[in-house]
């Protein structure tokens, strides 16, 4: 399982293993309030911030515990966003995050990427539940999973903390063969 990064492709985008060439892609992405804003991290002021979040999806990745995508639009070789599973565990089941850059929003990107990382966790994962918590008030992220026939199964009541602070979060889940 996973002995290669594999890459995925869909009519408009390739999903492609993140590298140092992307450094910059991905501190531009996360230094951006607007895209920060849902996620658990405070905006990068500076790319030493962003190195840190890229070895750490390579060390998820070699480790066999994770697996992350850069969003790259056919023919380019820059990052405009990333998705993939934060985590998958011996119970088959992944937990799936993503992001992406403001210009890109709504054009419909991350649901159909994120068809292909759900297609590649039930056939070669073989997952039976892909999971996604998503922060209260990110509506347009509820939408893409809700549009993607994710099931809303409940809040979960002060389930991250971060910055010194409590949040709530929303639990969707999509099965496989349902």
């Amino acid at each position: 399982m996973l002995d290669h990064f594999p890459e995925l492709n869909t009519e408009r985008l390739r999903l492609i293993e993140i590298t140092q060439f992307h450094l910059n892609d991905f501190y531009k992405l996360f230094s951006d309030e607007r895209v920060a804003r849902y996620y658990n991290i405070v905006p990068f002021e500076e790319e030493k911030d962003a190195q840190k979040y890229l070895d750490w999806f390579a060390r998820r990745f070699k480790e066999k515990l994770g697996i992350r995508w850069g969003i790259a639009l056919k023919g380019e070789e820059h990052i405009i966003g990333t998705l993939g599973f934060n985590h998958f565990q011996r119970h088959h089941r992944a937990n799936v995050g993503f992001d992406l850059q403001f210009d890109f929003w709504n054009r419909g990107m991350i649901t159909e990427a994120l068809k292909a990382v759900m297609d590649f966790g039930f056939r070669d994962l073989e997952v039976n539940r892909i999971d996604a918590e998503v922060m209260r008030g990110n509506i347009a992220s509820e939408r893409v999973l809700l549009k993607l026939g994710f099931h809303r199964e409940g809040v979960l009541r002060d389930w991250m903390y971060w910055n010194e602070k409590y949040y709530d979060m929303t639990m969707f889940s999509l099965l496989r063969g349902v």
